[in-house]
């Protein structure tokens, strides 16, 4: 089954969720595709794509994409305000040139990122505050056209029935039954009662071919139907200000230049520059591969537009805060238009079955009609007249011709397809099933492919030791000690100094499974500590928060004040959770085995220790903080450095910086041990928050103390560092033995994504596309001592490229990579770089199956032999 060669296949196979089937769909199993539907996703479409064309609809030039094109007026000279010729969407034609898919693969140049936003609001002529203008708009939409991605063209029923029907192999029996009926006509003139075998062999050749033609066509249509309800990308309304006044119009109706407003849970309706935000974060995933919310601001932070903070992009989604946003680009030239015109300009080919089959007709047909020649002429010879001798022609032409070939491939690939049903896979080209069980590589995505794109607590670090923590969905993985001193107070600390919450009536759903409002590191937070700890709501309620400063990016930590349960104290308690480096130098003491021990030198480097492989946790007790002391969140008016009832999470690096000791084994010791905590947890590609905590003197914020958040009346150092959280997105169940199987079979898995090269390398890893004791050329340097430089490129088994050094590779370099490392990791990737990573193993005569969630792997999935489009799992 696993056959070799260059055979090319244009299609996509859709993974959908369990809920999405239907009882009479059609789905291969192999090693293949276990990885496809046994182990990455609970099923799967096969959806052929076809070539884009246009209807008439203005053209956002996707050769030039990101060019700027807005002007106060409107002459009808075809130019930008640059003096730049404008593109114009033409209508007729099918595809693009290979100047234009050259232009399209280019990574995006462009400097709306970079620029001051008020040259942004000169070049776009549009006021800040009042926007532009309603008639200003109306123009602008008149001469750009609307907000909306061209769609691709439709290929007419009645066209698609006839390939169906006349394509093929069925092309050739369908001359057979010809000749049989033309042998039964040349009888029929001959012979007063003629044989009739010539004429039940045509009606007989013509019912199959339209019986099996009809088969395959309503097997298509019904897949396409269905393929038809995930065209829902687009947001359908958007507040945008125009005349100094908020209004909400049809997204569509966006042009460059429009002011708008977007908050938690809107759709990003174009691409936009960040004017102004207030916790505003966006999921990127489906472009970037990023499975956390990313924090968006004002601020140029990095060349890349994609990957600075002060650009949204069309139809991601807004997951937190509020934002205030410059259109920069609108339709299809926008990101999200630029890919999808990368992936409408490629060519489709022929699946390898399809390949077969047309060799096999040709050979079929010389043979067929050199032997019916053949014998036409020895039966003239051997005295036969001529009208017998070409109904002896025809005969054997027809005899050499396999009726039941057509139908029998039919019959077999709609079993498998049925089989692969079972499996919640949908097979919308029949032809695609030979094409999966002929797979030679697999490129496949990371997050939401071969991850869950669910962020789960991975490991802890407390009391000088990393404990794993249980990642599986029915809790029956790892166990630890949950009533040691040190995990009650980490464990407190991520109840509180959290701000998620479950979503109502989920109470007979697994916790994992459950949804939540809020972030998703919270998410993760919180569902952790309710399968430890037991219900989080009630928890909360008996420690009353009165004082809150949230997370932001500026900070990295976020900072609680409670109440306690304990009816006896009338302390506070400050909890500070963040980034580990910022929340240790907050800290002067740490908590280990219990006790309370000073921040030396050596619990840092144990802190670093822990800070790539785990999580810790520390507290102290004051008693300088008498009851109804006035805490003021603004004042902070308590220590937030060698605390220990305050409880405190955020980014580790500012929870360290507040804490002065650790907790380690119910001791509280120095900081050292955080620093190797840190560095471990980040090796496994984990995100690491530090956790520390203060209880506030009851003599100076007794009862009813007025904490302000503002003022920060309240301390924020000399906190007790408590310990360390990470995070994973963790890999899908049997992924692992779903890679091995393909690896048996000869398959090469290559993941390329578009997250973090130390996270995606972990997760290769994790999952078996680096195998255990494979090296990369980076660890064959550190293992040897010896600079980069001198280790053999070579050497490596294993290679990991990022995609800055895949912008600078030739294509024999990159084929090069490709041949000589067996396990390849590319990350960074941008959806241009996913195309030319296909196209190079393709040169290399491989067949590539391409697996993907999100629309930055539109493109290579069009492009690849087969395409597996996963669906929404894992709900």
């Amino acid at each position: 089954m696993w056959s070799s060669g260059s055979r090319r296949f244009r299609g996509v196979v859709r993974l959908r969720s369990g809920s999405e089937k239907n009882d009479d769909d059609d789905a291969v199993p192999s090693s293949c595709e276990d990885f496809f539907s046994n182990s990455i996703v609970d099923g799967a479409r096969v959806v052929g794509l076809k070539p884009k064309t246009t209807d008439g609809r203005v053209n956002y030039g996707r050769s030039d994409s990101y060019r700027v094109a807005t002007s106060p007026s409107v002459p009808d000279d075809n130019r930008t305000i640059h003096g730049k010729e404008k593109s114009q969407r033409k209508a007729g034609k099918g595809k693009k040139t290979g100047k234009d898919l050259d232009a399209l693969k280019q990574e995006l140049d462009i400097d709306v990122h970079k620029v001051p936003i008020e040259e942004l609001y000169r070049r776009f002529q549009v006021d800040a505050e009042r926007g532009l203008s309603d008639k200003e708009a109306k123009l602008r939409l008149e001469r750009d056209g609307p907000n909306s991605l061209t769609p691709p063209p439709t290929i007419p029923e009645w066209v698609k029935f006839c390939k169906n029907l006349f394509g093929g192999f069925a092309l050739l029996l369908w001359i057979g039954a010809i000749l049989c009926f033309v042998a039964y006509s040349i009888q029929a003139s001959t012979f007063e009662e003629p044989p009739d075998d010539n004429l039940y062999l045509g009606v007989v050749l013509a019912a199959v071919v339209i019986v099996t033609g009809v088969f395959s066509y309503y097997q298509e249509a019904k897949s396409s139907k269905i393929m038809d309800s995930f065209k829902n990308m687009v947001p359908q309304y958007a507040l945008v200000c125009r005349d100094g006044q908020k209004q909400t119009v049809r997204a569509e109706e966006l042009v460059v230049g429009d002011v708008v407003e977007v908050k938690f849970g809107d759709r990003i309706p174009a691409d936009l520059r960040v004017m102004e935000c207030r916790g505003f974060k966006v999921d990127n995933s489906s472009l970037t591969g990023e499975s956390e919310p990313q924090s968006r601001s004002p601020d140029f932070t990095n060349e890349n537009p994609l990957e600075t903070r002060n650009l949204a992009f069309f139809s991601t989604n807004a997951v937190e805060g509020t934002c205030r946003g410059l259109v920069v680009q609108v339709g299809d030239n926008t990101v999200m238009g630029r890919i999808a015109g990368l992936a409408s300009g490629l060519e489709t080919g022929q699946t390898p079955i399809a390949k077969e089959i047309e060799h096999f007709i040709h050979i079929i047909t010389g043979v067929a009609v050199f032997l019916g020649v053949s014998f036409f002429m020895i039966a003239f010879v051997l005295g036969y007249h001529w009208l017998d001798a070409v109904i002896f022609l025809i005969g054997i032409i027809v005899a050499n011709v396999p009726e039941g070939l057509l139908a029998t491939v039919t019959v077999c690939l709609t079993l498998t397809a049925k089989r692969m049903a079972s499996k919640n896979c949908l097979v919308k080209n029949l032809e695609a099933v030979e094409t999966l069980g002929s797979t030679s590589t697999i490129c496949s995505d990371k997050t939401g492919t071969l991850t869950q794109n669910r962020m789960t607590v991975a490991h802890m670090w407390f009391d000088n030791q990393i404990i794993a923590a249980d990642t599986s969905e029915d809790q029956s993985g790892a166990h630890f000690d949950k009533s040691s001193t040190g995990w009650r107070c980490l464990g407190r600390i991520a109840a509180l100094c959290n701000r998620a919450e479950f979503k109502g009536n989920q109470e007979g759903k697994p916790i994992l499974q459950r949804e939540v409002a809020g972030d998703a590191s919270e998410a993760a937070l919180l569902k952790c500590v309710e399968a430890a700890m037991g219900d989080i709501a009630k928890y909360r309620q008996r420690h009353k928060k009165v004082c809150e400063i949230p997370f932001n990016s500026t900070n990295k930590y976020q900072v609680s004040i409670h109440e306690t349960e304990d009816a006896s104290d009338n302390s506070y308690l400050l909890v500070m959770k963040g980034a580990p480096e910022r929340i240790l130098e907050r800290c002067s003491t740490i908590l280990i085995g219990g006790k309370e021990v000073d921040m030396d030198e050596n619990m840092k480097d144990a802190f670093q220790r822990a800070y790539l492989e785990l999580g810790s946790l520390g507290e102290r007790v004051l008693d300088k903080y008498p009851t109804n002391y006035p805490f003021d969140a603004e004042k902070q008016n308590f220590p937030l450095e060698g605390l220990i009832a305050i409880v405190m999470k955020g980014a580790p690096e500012r929870i360290l910086k507040r804490c002065a000791t650790i907790l380690i084994g119910g001791k509280e010791l120095d900081m050292d041990a955080f620093k190797t905590a840190y560095l471990e947890l980040g090796s496994l590609g984990e995100r690491v928050l530090g956790f520390c905590d203060y209880k506030l003197p009851e003599d100076k914020y007794p009862t009813n103390y007025p904490f302000d958040a503002e003022k920060q009346n309240f301390p924020l150092e000399g906190l007790r560092f408590v310990g360390l959280i990470s995070m994973i997105d963790p890999p899908r169940p049997n992924v692992l033995e779903a890679v091995s199987k393909c690896r048996s079979a000869g398959i090469k898995v290559i993941m390329v994504t578009g997250d973090h090269p130390i996270t995606a390398k972990a997760i290769a890893k994790s999952v078996g596309i680096i195998s255990e004791g494979s090296e990369t050329r980076e660890d064959i340097a550190e293992r040897m001592n010896v600079p980069l430089q001198d280790v053999d490129p070579d050497d490596a088994k294993a290679c990991v490229v990022h995609g800055q050094e895949l912008r600078d590779l030739s294509s024999d370099e990159l084929d090069n990579i490709l041949r000589n490392h067996p396990e390849i990791v590319f990350a960074r990737t941008s959806p241009q770089q996913k195309l030319i990573i296909v196209e190079g193993c393709q040169r290399l005569g491989a067949i590539v199956a391409v697996t993907g969630d999100g629309v930055n792997d539109s493109p290579a999935l069009k492009r690849a032999d087969i395409g597996v489009a996963m669906g929404i799992c894992w709900l």
